[in-house]
């Protein structure tokens, strides 16, 4: 009888992950810095009027830009992976940068070329086109981006080591998530939205030189005797289609947790906009001003992007901890205890105007993140029938393409219809204050910089009491709440699909 292997230690693993390991982390933290970075801003960027450097969209535009953006970047890894491994990691990874640079820069650029087509060729709204062919370019680019440094982790790492390397992986995109906005807020001034783009693409062609100068290309598996040669990429994708498909559980399974995924990222697309029109953080500016004076506008709020920014540092300092004590649960349950939480913490996020009440549910809503992301992926590979694990864990993005996709819709819907500030103000103007119409709804006489003081002025009150009249009027929180009714629905889903399907999932721990 063999004597049993001895485990390694915390540091072992650590110090024994090989150079290319550690080349992939680098390059994913650059590129999850630039792509935070623009995240951060990109939702202001997008509706600011024209008078402060912004498209001057509205939110409908905005959530259209999103959607597509969220299918492109979710779906395509289906397809681009297989590339990856055919022509090689190394040069995929170059690909991607290219194209994610030429995105960024042409966000930069989006309002001098949509001027341009506008007043050369008369294109109204060229500001919407331009952006979303910018947008595209960044998710495709982020798209072939993936595949080949999730497949470097994979060939670094063993079954002994699997955990800690993904763990390390993760921790290493929070940092790049939470090191972008805090990149962004000074970046950007007050309205340098540019900046920050330019920025994105700068630190994107960073990454060239790990790329080139120190990562080196996997070796490739030679093919076994027998088996299926490379299919095309319409192929694989008809083939994973059909896989999943024919896997009912799966199927209702990931429709679930589409849920929460459309909570989280309403929670970095919307969720700025609210705080920029709705909540007072001078509260909580005092604490942002003291790590950096650019974290704090010239009004004495704080910027959006820092308090959205909580998640991220929440998850660095907290993740290790949390997993520790999610191991000890069964995965079913401690996603709807996530959910739970989650649902708490959203809801909580937009239900008042206080900037340390606001600042206190997005903590909330991280723990609940950090207790069931990682572990939809832990059981998603449990479910995965052994040959096939890869595959299935492909199918992990199309959850999060379900949440963005349908999320960005519906909030832009709900918040241009119920929650759009400088909209809801010109109206009541108008019914209630007897005003010009033709003068309050032209932007350009009455731009959106102005609409508050001059609601304000007419009723003889501050700004931030005439925001409360539109408050306690039109009650805008409810948005949140209508979005949260949707991941409340999916938990009640997750309670049923966790009693419906426990003994099957015993079979399947006991066979993996």
């Amino acid at each position: 009888m063999e004597p049993p292997v001895k485990k390694k230690s915390f540091f072992d693993l650590i110090f024994n992950f090989p150079s290319n390991y550690w080349y992939a982390n680098l390059m994913e933290l650059f590129e999850r810095l630039a792509f935070y970075s623009v995240r951060a801003v990109a939702p202001l960027y997008l509706v600011r009027q024209a008078n402060e450097n912004g498209l001057g969209l509205s939110y409908l535009d905005k959530a259209d830009i999103y959607v597509i953006w969220a299918l492109i970047q979710c779906l395509v890894p289906m397809v681009s992976g297989g590339y990856s491994d055919h022509y090689g990691y190394r040069k995929s990874l170059a690909v991607a940068f290219t194209i994610n640079i030429v995105g960024y820069l042409g966000m930069a650029f989006s309002m001098p070329i949509s001027r341009y087509l506008t007043s050369e060729y008369g294109w109204d709204g060229a500001g919407y086109w331009v952006f979303m062919a910018a947008a595209c370019c960044v998710g495709f680019g982020t798209a072939i981006f993936k595949p080949p440094i999730s497949g470097t982790v994979a060939k670094t790492t063993d079954e002994e080591s699997a955990s800690m390397g993904w763990g390390i992986f993760y921790w290493m995109v929070n940092i790049g998530g939470a090191l972008g906005p805090m990149c962004a807020a000074p970046l950007r001034g007050e309205i340098n939205w540019n900046y920050v783009f330019f920025f994105a693409a700068a630190v994107t062609a960073v990454n060239f030189i790990p790329c080139f100068l120190l990562y080196r290309e996997p070796a490739k598996e030679p093919p076994k005797e027998g088996e299926e040669k490379l299919k095309g990429p319409v192929d694989v994708f008809v083939s994973s289609i059909m896989t999943i498909l024919k896997d009912s559980r799966l199927v209702v399974f990931l429709l679930i947790f589409a849920c929460f995924w459309l909570m989280f990222m309403q929670l970095w697309d919307l969720l700025p906009n609210f705080i920029d029109e709705w909540v007072d953080t001078s509260d909580v500016a005092p604490a942002f001003g003291f790590l950096a004076d650019g974290y704090v506008l010239d009004n004495g709020q704080t910027k959006p992007e820092m308090i959205i920014n909580i998640n991220s540092w929440s998850i660095i300092l907290f993740v290790i901890f949390i997993s520790w004590i999610v191991g000890k649960f069964n995965k079913i349950a401690a996603m709807v205890v996530g959910m739970i939480i989650s649902l708490v913490g959203f809801v909580g996020s937009g239900g008042s105007n206080v900037g340390l009440f606001c600042c206190a549910a997005i903590f909330i809503f991280s723990i609940g993140e950090m207790t069931c992301s990682p572990t939809f992926n832990a059981y998603v590979g449990l479910i995965a029938p052994k040959k096939k694990k890869a595959l299935y864990m492909g199918y992990s993005n199309i959850p999060f393409a379900i949440g963005w996709a349908a999320g960005g819709k519906i909030g832009g819907a709900l918040y241009e219809s119920f929650a759009a500030k400088f909209k809801l103000a010109r109206q009541y103007m108008i019914d209630n204050l007897g005003m010009d119409p033709a003068f309050v709804n032209d932007s350009e006489k009455l731009p959106n910089t102005e609409v508050m003081q001059a609601m304000a002025e007419k009723m003889g009150m501050t700004v931030l009491e005439a925001r409360q009249v539109l408050w306690d009027l039109h009650h805008p929180y409810m948005v949140w709440v209508w979005l949260g009714a949707i991941g409340l629905a999916g938990t009640i889903g997750m309670i049923i699909f966790y009693f419906a399907t426990r003994k099957a999932l015993a079979v399947d721990a006991q066979s993996a």
